[in-house]
């Protein structure tokens, strides 16, 4: 259970038609680590795990033979958990320290995160740890340039898992890891027949590393400079927004061949934030323009109290009630990062009206107009 809320923390395991979810998530399921886990799954059929199962614990609980449970989605996912929680606390189960659920292919990932972030009930025992996305090395392409759930399947991943890849041809598998850093360039890209791959640490993604009771920050919030070392931060106004920029050489046609629309980007601020500001920002990014954030993952300084650094976690219009992790995970850098997965929403849009509440200078850019006559900002802010 996480660390910091008691809560039992939620890893979504996505991925398009066949690309190999169900091999993955048996592999997983032996290791020793999920003995205590609970995964949750569209139809038995649809994963081979019926080798495994040893009884019915009622309401659709299954007991398995390595000591998981599993149960299938009947109806809505947010009453499954619930009839989940209630089997843990009415003791008709075993506690459960970790919640796998495994998505259809054609799943637009967006609805399972909110469904776990979302309810005030399943987030008192809830929180979504990360997403774990599955591609197929072979049609991967393919699959990305005609389906838009994959492609965001792809963009909001912390972790992206390629399999086939013996059976990929060495230049369509470059190409394929080349559009999918473009398309997400902070994910984790594992390969899916590395040992290391078919263990439960792969589902561990979150802001807690239980071994450290910290915030694994290193992991959760990946800077620039991390995947693309020749580039470095540059300190403008007294701050750094972050970049977004495409790899060395690459064809900036094939950043955005599959869906350009779909943007990953960071914001970095030196200064702590005041906490109104932050909330009118938050508050208006995510009721006016809700639809267009696929992800928002971020860790703040406050100017009330500095020294203990905020955490946000939001898809869409809902966001995970805020944490304040007791300390920061280095004390050498208590800078405030965010960063964000939209769609069809500008980066320099977002970075303004950051700024506006903010109070930093004017800067001209070529959507400051588009932000100025949008009806649905905040009457009277000017920037």
């Amino acid at each position: 259970m996480s660390v910091s809320s008691g809560r039992v923390p939620v890893t979504i395991l996505t991925g398009f038609l066949g690309t190999g979810k169900s091999t993955l998530l048996n592999r997983i399921l032996k290791d020793p680590a999920m003995r205590d886990a609970a995964v949750i799954i569209n139809e038995f059929g649809d994963v081979g795990i019926d080798h495994l199962l040893v009884e019915s614990s009622g309401d659709a609980i299954i007991e398995l033979s390595d000591g998981c449970l599993c149960c299938t989605v009947r109806g809505e996912l947010v009453d499954t958990l619930a009839n989940l929680m209630d089997a843990v606390q009415t003791g008709r189960v075993k506690p459960v320290r970790r919640v796998v659920i495994e998505t259809t292919g054609l799943a637009d990932p967006a609805p399972v995160m909110q469904a776990i972030m979302g309810n005030p009930i399943i987030a008192q025992s809830f929180e979504l740890d990360g997403i774990v996305t599955v591609v197929d090395a072979v049609n991967g392409a393919q699959t990305l340039d005609n389906h838009e759930e994959a492609v965001k399947q792809a963009a909001v991943a912390d972790r992206l898992v390629i399999s086939k890849r013996a059976m990929a041809q060495p230049d369509v598998l470059a190409d394929l890891e080349a559009q999918l850093r473009a398309l997400n360039p902070r994910a984790a890209m594992m390969d899916a027949d590395e040992a290391e791959t078919g263990t439960a640490a792969t589902l561990v993604n979150g802001l807690y590393d239980p071994e450290t009771k910290i915030a694994d920050v290193g992991r959760w919030l990946r800077d620039e400079d991390a995947h693309d070392e020749h580039h470095h931060h540059h300190h403008h106004h007294g701050h750094d927004h972050g970049h977004h920029h495409a790899h060395e050489g690459q064809d900036p046609h094939d950043i955005n061949r599959h869906d350009g629309s779909i943007r990953s980007f960071s914001i970095v601020e030196d200064k702590p934030i005041d906490p109104m500001a932050l909330d009118m920002f938050i508050d208006l990014l995510r009721s006016a323009h809700g639809e267009k954030l696929l992800r928002m993952k971020a860790i703040v300084a406050m100017s009330d109290r500095p020294e203990r650094p905020l955490v946000l976690h939001g898809v869409q219009n809902i966001f995970h009630t805020p944490t304040r992790l007791p300390a920061w995970p280095d004390p050498n850098d208590r800078r405030t990062r965010m960063v964000l997965i939209t769609k069809d929403l500008p980066e320099s849009f977002v970075k303004n009206l950051f700024d506006a509440f903010l109070g930093k200078p004017r800067i001209d850019t070529p959507d400051r107009a588009a932000l100025n006559d949008n009806p649905l900002a905040i009457p009277g802010l000017r920037i």
